[in-house]
């Protein structure tokens, strides 16, 4: 595979500023959902759904949604941050914040740059520093499911809350329109010389 020319490479930047990344999602959001909620700020010419292959289980995902424009993009960045976003009707609410080069992985290698790889023998003075990078990533590892576990279980205690007030509610509508439908609130009105409209 050949190395990508500075044009290229251009194009693949220009990419980035017209993508936005898209965090927090439910498990149940499908690509098809991104699009038509995000499809409101503008056009959505692509979605990418990113997979987590670090925890297992309901947990939240995140997307790559390419906007017709950076123009578009930076609307919704915008938006979301400004506002609470739901999307299929969970109590999660989406973040939204721009691309970075680092979250693609179909990304070009940058023109002229170069990566070297050397094996690192227990005497060299780096083998510490990696040593303790790959502790610090375990330790990563380990706090973010934590925290996820965390995230969930509120998540949880706020759609049953939701759901609670959603059904007081729905009772309340039911008593109302009971009274309306029965002559109750008529009989009522007269009583105490209310005039009630039907409407």
């Amino acid at each position: 595979m050949g190395t990508p020319t500075k044009e290229e490479y251009a194009a693949f930047e220009e990419r980035v500023r017209r993508t936005v990344y898209v965090d927090n999602l439910s498990p149940l959001v499908t690509e098809a959902v991104l699009r038509t909620a995000l499809d409101q700020f503008g056009t959505v010419k692509s979605v990418q759904v990113i997979p987590n292959y670090i925890v297992p289980g309901n947990i939240p995902r995140c997307a790559l949604v390419e906007m017709e424009n950076s123009k578009e993009a930076k609307a919704v960045v915008s938006e979301i941050t400004q506002l609470p976003f739901m999307i299929s009707g969970m109590p999660r609410p989406v973040r939204a914040r721009p691309a970075e080069v680092e979250m693609f992985d179909d990304r070009p290698r940058k023109p002229d740059r170069k990566i070297l790889c050397r094996w690192l023998e227990p005497s060299d003075p780096d083998f510490e520093v990696a040593k303790r990078l790959k502790h610090l990533c375990r330790e990563h590892s380990r706090e973010t499911e934590f925290l996820i576990k965390r995230q969930l279980q509120e998540e949880e205690k706020l759609a049953k809350k939701q759901a609670d007030e959603l059904k007081t509610h729905y009772k309340k509508h039911e008593l109302i329109e009971g009274v309306m439908s029965d002559g109750t609130a008529q009989r009522l009105g007269r009583r105490y010389n209310l005039r009630l409209d039907d409407r």
